[in-house]
């Protein structure tokens, strides 16, 4: 029987792609060297990207591969990332895991590495928006649910408050998202919007019509209540990702705690918990001048796990990044390996005083 043309055609395209990933264990093997595989952090400094780096390193040893792990000094250092990337790429690694900072930013180096068949595992935020294929797997906490997690603890703390309120006598919520360009935060500050106005409209007397969602433009969405008079939800975004700016952009938010009767503060991840901890002496101000306002944080660190643990915070959201560190440097390898990979949700907890020593805890409260 005669194969017809097209059909031998894709049939050539698949063997050449089977061909194209066998090469890349087969010379490895051959040569006798230990498979690399390059991490690609959105960070270093911060407690957090250290943990995902032990994880990584664990992994490591576990599979048997050599790993850089390289993160830019600031989430705001697009640029700074993309050449980490390149000067990995330039090493041949067999794998990469990658946290991208900014997706558009390493689309050319994507489609490099789809055309050659490397596997890319995207970790924490992951690459969204990447060119089709390009991503094998992701690694990463569902962070959308997670901070809807925190909004849930919120409003169990403030729904009297929020029943209260009136055209007249308004109340107001903030969400502290560092950027508004990072899909973790991104999704963080959605799920937190999302499901705290769930909770008003089904909770109490209150309807969407009478919430407003304001501030950053990248935190509204098309269908969010933009009209009400009653409750304020306010997207707040520091001016940038230094240190500085983020205690600028808290010290604004106190200011206003009284007059805009502010009942509650999100922040959506360590940076902006630093940024208020450095406008509270460290949260002792939160007990003393800012009696009754409910901060809620997410991930760890020294500083917030104290603020928890002497209840300046109501609590916590923390992820696992001890565990995406090691899940993405395991997919890559399994990716590399030519197994089939899937999309794995790292997890997340809520935590306060109470229950931060509790065994299913305390391993995920970085310092």
């Amino acid at each position: 029987m005669k194969v017809s043309k097209k059909i031998g055609i894709v049939l050539l395209t698949m063997v050449l792609m089977v061909s194209v990933s066998m090469s890349l264990f087969a010379a490895a093997e051959a040569e006798g060297g230990t498979p690399y595989i390059a991490v690609i952090s959105k960070g270093e400094q911060h407690d957090f990207w250290q943990q995902v780096k032990l994880g990584a390193n664990a992994a490591a040893a576990e599979y048997g591969v050599d790993i850089t792990f390289e993160g830019p000094a600031s989430e705001s250092d697009v640029q700074d990332q993309v050449e980490m990337l390149n000067n990995a790429m330039a090493k041949n690694p067999v794998a990469i895991a990658l946290a991208a900072l900014n997706t558009e930013s390493v689309i050319d180096q994507l489609q490099q590495t789809l055309n050659k068949g490397i596997p890319v595992i995207g970790f924490d935020s992951g690459v969204p928006n990447a060119p089709k294929g390009s991503i094998y797997a992701n690694a990463s906490t569902d962070n959308y649910n997670a901070a809807g997690m925190a909004a849930v603890k919120m409003f169990e703390v403030i729904k009297a408050d929020i029943e209260k309120a009136t055209a007249a006598n308004p109340v107001k919520i903030v969400v502290m998202n560092q950027d508004a360009a990072g899909e973790s935060l991104l999704s963080r500050g959605k799920g937190f919007r999302d499901t705290m106005i769930d909770l008003i409209v089904k909770e109490t007397a209150l309807t969407a019509a009478d919430i407003k969602v304001m501030g950053n433009t990248a935190y509204i969405a098309s269908n969010s209540p933009t009209s009400g008079k009653k409750v304020m939800i306010e997207m707040v975004v520091p001016a940038s990702a230094a240190a500085t700016d983020g205690a600028a952009a808290a010290t604004a938010v106190l200011n206003k705690v009284k007059s805009d009767k502010v009942l509650g503060v999100f922040c959506s991840n360590e940076a902006t918990v630093k940024g208020i901890l450095a406008a509270t002496n460290d949260g002792a101000d939160l007990a003393s001048k800012y009696t009754g306002l409910v901060v809620l944080g997410f991930d760890a660190g020294a500083g917030q796990k104290n603020a928890v643990r002497n209840g300046y915070f109501l609590g916590s959201i923390t992820q696992d990044p001890y565990s995406i560190g090691f899940k993405a440097v395991e997919l890559a390898y399994k990716a590399y390996k030519g197994e089939k990979v899937a999309d794995v949700d790292t997890g997340a907890k809520f935590y306060n005083k109470d229950n931060m020593d509790d065994a299913d805890i305390k391993g995920l409260l970085y310092d």
